[in-house]
């Protein structure tokens, strides 16, 4: 009896560190809106419409940005070695929803925090006619050159 008290016993504390396993969490973080401040300008982080949250895929840190013109310029001044693989997070235009940035579309004239226009769509039909539509690399880009 003893014995078998011992293998449960052994079993079962095997069993708590692997549920003790390290998992990062990539979720969405709480906004502390007019609070957070931008990882790159420092500005206060309160447009509810605009908002970027970039996170580390190793160690779950949040980086905040009150535009998504500052993201990418402060991934080029900082170049983290996980940039390829960050988890970044957009709030959609027309919800405040977050939403996936790399996956989202994007509509070019709008008035954003830091004036780079581009706001964040989860989907193409939210984005009014007559408007260009482009995707997340092309954000990039735009910003890239607009940032020299």
């Amino acid at each position: 009896m003893k014995s078998l008290f011992f293998t449960l016993a052994t079993l079962l504390l095997s069993l708590s560190f692997v549920g003790c396993e390290n998992r990062v969490d990539t979720k969405v973080s709480e906004v502390h809106w007019d609070r957070d401040m931008c990882a790159r300008c420092a500005m206060v982080v309160s447009d509810r419409h605009n908002t970027v949250e970039v996170k580390n895929p190793d160690n779950g840190k949040t980086y905040m940005f009150d535009d998504i013109g500052c993201m990418i310029l402060w991934f080029d001044e900082e170049a983290p070695s996980w940039k390829d693989r960050a988890v970044i997070w957009i709030t959609d235009a027309n919800t405040g929803q977050w939403i996936n940035a790399r996956k989202a579309f994007y509509d070019t004239q709008n008035i954003t925090p830091m004036a780079y226009g581009f706001s964040a769509h989860k989907s193409k039909q939210d984005i009014k006619q007559n408007q260009e539509i482009i995707d997340f690399n092309e954000v990039v880009k735009r910003v890239r050159v607009r940032g020299k």
